[in-house]
């Protein structure tokens, strides 16, 4: 099956193996659309193999882990409690 969907710049879409991916730019001038995929692979393909790709529009992932795949989540650092300008004081003070 074909797409019936024009890529936009800013569009998260996902292929029949599960693979997400953004587009990243179009340049119709040159007749390519140039894709990242989740774990953070740019790609480019032609206007025509577009056409052909068997593609559903999907959310933007929530987890943006997919390019540091070799991290381990205490890498991260504590990503449960969010950090706030207001919280961060003056840092000098402390020296």
């Amino acid at each position: 099956m074909a797409t019936e969907f024009e890529p936009s710049v800013g569009d998260w879409y996902e292929d029949p193996r599960g693979r997400v991916f953004e587009v990243v730019a179009v340049d119709e001038a040159e007749g390519a659309v140039e894709i990242q995929h989740f774990d953070g692979d740019v790609e480019e393909v032609d206007m025509d193999t577009w056409a052909e790709m068997d593609l559903q529009p999907t959310a933007e992932p929530k987890d943006w882990s997919g390019p540091f795949d070799d991290l381990e989540r205490d890498d991260f650092g504590d990503v449960d409690t969010p950090l706030h300008p207001e919280a961060w004081g003056k840092p000098l003070d402390e020296l």
